[in-house]
């Protein structure tokens, strides 16, 4: 059980809290397509604070509290970068202005932040009661392994859920976007922006993908308060990962297999300790499993930073010695030169095909209709 000084876990939450409210406002009040510098400070900034809380968690909880926070981290930012992915293929779908993306990741994060919280407290009670879930949890996380897996290669597409295809009826949207508003006057008439469409979307992602991280990170602790803090630092960060990566996320190629190894290994863990700790009668007669091993926190921790570290080196090499044969694993036809490094920001597409979707943008004024035109299923597919 997690021994922490009252003040402390009530002063972590509220100095995050203002963090993310300050983070907010700044969107708020000046958004901006962020520079190669501001993105790459704000990073540093972000990762060196979860840094120094883990020394904190180490003073005051010791080793295993650290140890167990640092990996959490470590194993939601991973899951954090390849969401990027789908948030990039949201952005160009929709024709989001990129002066404004900073505020849809931002409500993104929002939305995830209050999803995982929900996710969490409910997984911290189930846990508590019945630790049998855990099979469950190690079961899921395997499926999602082998299925991130077998997907290395094809291409990474939205498709838009059965949600927002009902908003796109019943709600009056205009054609244009009016700045960041979600609302706007069109001939004297109150109408939705489609913003709120990519905020639907964005929301919807979100909480696909909380499927996911939730029960990655109760496999590495139980404690509430470290799996909540590392989901925070871990999502507070992304908004300037977006744009300090650009388009070098496209030439992590191997970064699938790197989370499918990761969530292997935790899901298998996962069940070791279900069975450490059975007390399903039809499971060695309600009895515990004795010769289960325990996967230790540092173990986890080397097996998490060694694979994403070889996913991320991988993936350079094998897009610097071969761009083609890197576009094709990435999933996609583009020419070599289509997955070399953009310049910040530009996040939307090689120069000629962000070129053309501005034209038509500017011809027939519709980002909404163009983008739905050739849905056919929900749900989206990493």
């Amino acid at each position: 059980m997690l021994d922490l000084p009252v003040w402390f876990e009530i002063g972590s939450f509220v100095f995050l809290g203002l963090l993310l409210l300050g983070d907010l406002l700044i969107v708020a009040r000046r958004p901006h397509l962020p520079s190669m510098k501001e993105s790459t400070v704000w990073v540093i900034f972000y990762v060196g604070l979860a840094l120094l809380f883990g020394l904190a968690m180490l003073a005051f909880a010791g080793g295993q509290a650290a140890g167990e926070f640092y990996a959490g981290w470590l194993t939601e930012y991973s899951l954090s970068v390849d969401n990027l992915f789908v948030f990039v293929i949201i952005m160009a779908r929709f024709s989001v202005p990129r002066d404004y993306q900073q505020k849809v990741l931002m409500v993104g994060i929002i939305i995830a932040l209050v999803l995982r919280g929900i996710f969490i407290l409910a997984g911290a009670a189930l846990i508590v009661r019945f630790s049998w879930l855990f099979y469950i949890f190690g079961a899921f996380l395997i499926y999602t392994a082998i299925k991130l897996a077998k997907q290395q290669g094809e291409e990474e597409e939205f498709e838009e859920n059965a949600l927002i295809r009902r908003m796109r009826k019943v709600l009056p949207i205009s054609e244009d976007y009016d700045g960041a508003k979600v609302h706007t006057t069109v001939d004297g008439k109150r109408m939705w922006t489609p913003m709120i469409i990519v905020f639907l979307a964005i929301g919807s992602t979100d909480l696909l993908f909380a499927l996911d991280s939730i029960p990655a990170i109760f496999g590495l602790t139980r404690e509430a308060f470290i799996v909540f803090t590392a989901n925070i630092f871990a999502l507070m960060g992304l908004r300037q990962l977006y744009f300090l990566l650009g388009g070098l996320l496209e030439r992590l190629i191997y970064l699938s297999l790197g989370l499918s190894a990761i969530l292997g290994f935790i899901g298998i863990k996962l069940i070791l300790e279900a069975m450490h700790e059975n007390s399903l009668p039809f499971i060695n007669g309600g009895e515990p499993i004795e010769w289960a091993p325990t996967i230790p926190i540092w173990l986890s921790l080397t097996v998490i930073i060694g694979v994403m570290a070889l996913a991320v080196v991988a993936s350079l090499l094998k897009a610097r010695n071969d761009p083609e044969a890197a576009a094709q694993l990435r999933g996609g036809d583009a020419d070599p030169e289509d997955v070399a490094i953009k310049e910040p920001g530009d996040l939307t597409g090689p120069p000629a095909e962000t070129d053309v979707r501005e034209a038509e943008i500017s011809e027939s004024g519709d980002p909404l209709r163009r983008s739905g035109a050739d849905e056919g299923s929900a749900g989206s597919a990493r």
